[in-house]
């Protein structure tokens, strides 16, 4: 996977899609996010640069509780992705 900006905003919008708000706070996280599950909120450290960024949602997105039907065909494969490197343990 790419570190670019777009990667970024791929990424981004798996969570968004499915009814989460992404945020970028600055704070002390222990892995680079925190989440609000009541309020479906992820807030992100907003000091990681985009190689940071992108690790942390894709460590962060198989946590979700991601509603793929509300996702589009390029979002939904994406988070397939994703998931299929989590299972396979690619970056980890």
């Amino acid at each position: 996977m790419k570190y670019t900006q777009n990667t970024l905003d791929k990424l981004e919008t798996i969570p968004e899609q499915s009814g989460y708000v992404l945020r970028y706070e600055r704070g002390t996280f222990q892995s680079g996010y925190c989440i609000l599950e009541d309020r479906k909120v992820v807030v992100l450290n907003k000091f990681l640069q985009i190689e940071g960024r992108i690790n942390t949602l894709l460590e962060l997105i198989p946590q979700l509780d991601i509603n793929t039907e509300l996702l589009t065909d390029d979002s939904r494969k994406l988070f397939m992705d994703v998931i299929a490197r989590q299972e396979s343990g690619i970056g980890n």
